[in-house]
């Protein structure tokens, strides 16, 4: 496929391989006069009967993903579990169909290194879906630092609280570290991304800490496992369990840690902190950016239709004070989850599947985030050892760079 700008002619006709927990982001591909759903694949019998409730009767559902070839596509999201994101995104980048890839883009740098590669060697289109690049309150920090609002970027912290950690994560698949590596990974790849983009650059070198604190002794699921595909979150979830340690009928296999922490260093000198808990009252992410001139730091992230707060202190030097010098407020979206940015990130996906040009997201930065993830994951299984982050190939960070790469670097 030509990397070069094209205007759309017709309509998107777009599959989707995977139709379990996060199908309801293919939804918002269907948008009359500019893409259709018209194919999808799941081997699983729950995920054909929801391809056919959430794509209409028309839809064609097939079991295997090799088979919608002949469905005569222009562009595929896969939103399979992330150890299995690899093959079909091989394969349709291989057959020049423009490919979305859900978060994190894989669960080894070398299968992320791979895709990297197929994308350069065919010249075909691929998108990583972070979607918080277009999350409404990261980009009014993203403009405050830009306007230069707290100087120049020395230091990015982000503590997540995950609060219903226990029954997103450690009741099914996400439990294994043969199928997430890890948790500081699977879920700390978005944060990651995102203090990249925030900070301008690139983790080079980690160390990092971690233990599975609380749900290690949890009761695991007794009996034999549901058949795959057959069992999703919302089906056990319940948010008035509490303390955490009250959970039961966790995954048969929970090797993953529920806390870690890691510190880095980025490429250009910031340097950068990333806390992970997943036995905390609340869920939201705080992020506080410090520059040579100043600092912000968010009050509520947005994310669940919640309003949030930008502060910013930058004007003189003082003990606590509540009462920030620059307030910027970020209403509640009206509409869709993770405060509008998957309606956002998808949109961005058609556009660039139909005539290319540069996206907020980035191929090479979804890769850096896995990179980071994967080297802090070895250095808190190493007992806190540093660790070096290995560099992608200049020769696709040139090609990335040139066809598809984030316009704010």
């Amino acid at each position: 496929m030509d990397d070069r700008a094209q205007p759309q002619d017709r309509e998107l006709r777009v599959g989707v391989v995977g139709v379990g927990q996060r199908a309801d982001l293919a939804t918002l591909a269907n948008l009359p006069g500019v893409a259709r759903v018209v194919s999808c694949a799941d081997p699983s019998p729950r995920g054909q009967d929801d391809a056919r409730r959430l794509f209409g009767d028309g839809v064609t559902v097939r079991e295997r993903y090799e088979e919608m070839l002949g469905d005569d596509l222009d562009a595929v999201f896969v939103l399979t579990p992330d150890d299995l994101h690899t093959r079909p995104a091989l394969f349709f980048l291989e057959a020049g169909v423009a490919v979305f890839v859900e978060k994190p883009l894989a669960i080894t740098l070398a299968d992320c290194d791979a895709l990297l590669a197929a994308a350069h060697r065919t010249r075909t289109r691929l998108y990583v879906g972070h979607n918080l690049r277009h999350l409404p309150m990261l980009r009014r920090v993203r403009e405050l630092i830009d306007t230069g609002a707290i100087g120049r970027v020395r230091a990015v912290w982000c503590r997540h609280f995950v609060g219903h950690g226990g029954d997103f994560y450690f009741k099914d698949w996400h439990a294994e570290r043969a199928r997430t590596t890890g948790l500081l990974l699977q879920k700390g790849a978005h944060d990651l991304d995102a203090i990249h983009w925030l900070a301008g650059g690139y983790t080079r070198d980690v160390v990092a800490q971690g233990a599975l604190a609380v749900y290690g002794d949890n009761p695991r699921r007794a009996g034999r496992e549901a058949a795959p595909g057959q069992e999703r979150m919302p089906d056990w979830f319940d948010p008035e369990i509490w303390p955490p340690a009250k959970l039961r009928d966790l995954h048969p296999v929970v090797d993953v840690e529920d806390i870690s922490m890691m510190l880095g260093r980025l490429d250009n000198g910031v340097l950068t902190s990333y806390q992970q808990c997943h036995f905390t009252p609340d869920y939201w992410r705080n992020y506080t950016v410090i520059g040579d001139e100043g600092r912000l730091e968010n009050f509520g992230d947005g994310i669940d239709g919640d309003p949030a707060t930008v502060k910013v202190w930058n004007r003189h030097r003082s003990g606590f004070r509540d009462d920030a010098d620059l307030v910027v407020a970020v209403p509640a979206a009206s509409e869709g989850l993770h405060g509008g940015a998957d309606r956002a990130l998808v949109e961005e996906f058609l556009r660039f599947a139909a005539s290319g040009g540069a996206t907020e997201t980035s191929p090479v930065a979804a890769r850096e985030a896995v990179a980071a993830a994967a080297s802090a994951t070895a250095s808190l299984r190493a007992h806190g050892a540093r660790v070096d982050v290995p560099a992608l190939d200049p020769v696709l960070v040139d090609y990335f760079a040139r066809h598809q790469d984030d316009p704010a670097r």
